[in-house]
């Protein structure tokens, strides 16, 4: 997972973000980023709402747990996930099981 690190309690993700996809999923790992399809819009932060509670739900956390750190209005975002290791987000986040 080279879109991934361990970082403070939790692992930072490196994600780009494909808003108004026909359904919420994982599309796989280019470039050192994970690809990630989310069916909202990106407009008045659906989309980064949408794309947050989609790793709380993966991960198997409460909602609060998971925070943009960077790239709020940009496609390629910064993605922090508090409590879950690398290993338990590598479980998670396997590609192909959007």
């Amino acid at each position: 997972m080279k879109f991934a690190t361990a970082k403070d309690e939790g692992v930072t993700l490196r994600v780009r973000v494909q808003p108004r996809a026909s359904r919420t999923s994982i599309r796989g790992e280019s470039e050192g980023v994970l690809r990630v399809a989310v069916a909202a819009p990106p407009v008045d932060g659906a989309a980064n709402e949408a794309l947050i509670r989609f790793f709380a739900e993966r991960c198997g956390i409460r909602r609060e747990m998971v925070t943009i750190t960077s790239g709020l209005t940009s496609r390629n975002k910064t993605i922090k996930i508090r409590g879950v290791s690398l290993s338990e987000a590598s479980q998670a986040l396997r590609i192909g099981s959007g």
